[in-house]
């Protein structure tokens, strides 16, 4: 099994910008496809980014396309994604997942989960 740590939520202004970090240990990163999720109060946990094994292929919900990145280097067991432009309407908790079997924007796809690392957007 494989565990997750996030880091690098924190308060910003909206138009702002952060890079949250996914830390993973336990087995080989490069075997999984990592996603990023987020819930705000009172909402599902939404789909906001997914990554191949590899980090060749993306995908981004229509919501934050063309003003998130996600990314990985599996040399460091490490995936991250780069949130710019933000707005209010993107502070929630923000999650990452790993599974190792499908290219999956569910997050009952997935099955090893962060903590989740506050992000918190002002206007």
């Amino acid at each position: 099994q494989v565990q997750l740590i996030e880091s690098g939520g924190g308060l910003v202004q909206a138009g702002g910008s952060l890079r949250l970090s996914c830390a993973a240990s336990g087995r080989t990163f490069s075997n999984y496809y990592m996603g990023w999720f987020r819930q705000a109060p009172g909402k599902e946990r939404e789909f906001v980014a997914i990554i191949s094994k590899s980090g060749g292929i993306t995908s981004y919900a229509d919501s934050v396309k063309g003003r998130f990145t996600i990314s990985r280097d599996n040399a460091k067991n490490t995936g991250y994604l780069q949130m710019d432009s933000l707005k209010p309407e993107d502070t929630a908790v923000y999650y990452c997942a790993a599974n190792p079997t499908r290219y999956s924007g569910s997050p009952a796809g997935y099955n090893y989960w962060g903590q989740g690392t506050q992000v918190t957007v002002s206007s």
